[in-house]
């Protein structure tokens, strides 16, 4: 298999997830009923934050050389060690690796939004960058998806991220490495913690369609 290169995406554009956004804020459409103040007021901030973001991502496709009980050793070197993340590859040939940030403008914005006491406003600002952030790897995957369906092949449908179950947050600084986080602007904590803080990694398994 030929050696495939990081794909970089700047900018990602979708559209804006009204509904997950609700539901984070804890609307139900089913339950809850927002006054048309409230409403217009909600719907005012989303639009605020959605023009302080702006969606990068990254993604690579690497095959998996060797899968054992907790062991997982790809093409590229790379060794991962979780049991939970072997079951979930399981059967997958390949893997996908994958990030997306919001950026740092908006991550200001919610600080801001908070020293000043505007507490709505922020909360809403951190839910849609949230959101934001999430159906940009959902993008990621629809654009892999759109290619491997060529090759007979498919994304598994969710996604494993390091600091799930015993994928230790750890792990997250080789896939740091390996996307060359940097090109977008995102760096890495000793911690393992991925700055702007709306930055997110992520694997999904590559298997025959």
């Amino acid at each position: 298999m030929k050696r495939e290169k990081i794909e970089y995406f700047s900018p990602i554009t979708i559209r804006v997830p009204k509904d997950d956004i609700l539901a984070r804020l804890g609307y139900q459409s089913s339950k809850t009923r927002l006054k048309v103040e409230q409403k217009i007021q909600t719907e005012r901030f989303i639009e605020e934050a959605v023009s302080f973001i702006s969606v990068q991502g990254a993604a690579f496709r690497v095959a998996v050389q060797q899968e054992e009980d907790g062991l997982i050793r790809l093409a590229d070197g790379t060794v991962f060690q979780s049991r939970q993340l072997s079951l979930f590859l399981k059967g997958c040939g390949e893997i996908l690796l994958m990030a997306a940030t919001a950026g740092k403008e908006i991550i200001q914005m919610i600080e801001q939004e908070s020293k000043a006491d505007n507490l709505t406003r922020g909360v809403v600002f951190d839910a849609v960058a949230s959101e934001m952030v999430d159906s940009s790897l959902d993008w990621i995957m629809g654009y892999f998806n759109r290619q491997l369906r060529r090759e007979s092949l498919t994304l598994t449908k969710n996604r494993f991220s390091a600091g799930y179950g015993d994928f230790l947050l750890e792990n997250q600084n080789t896939i740091y490495k390996i996307l060359n986080l940097k090109h977008l602007g995102i760096t890495i904590t000793k911690a393992s913690i991925l700055v702007p803080e709306k930055s997110v990694t992520a694997i999904a398994g590559i298997r025959k369609g």
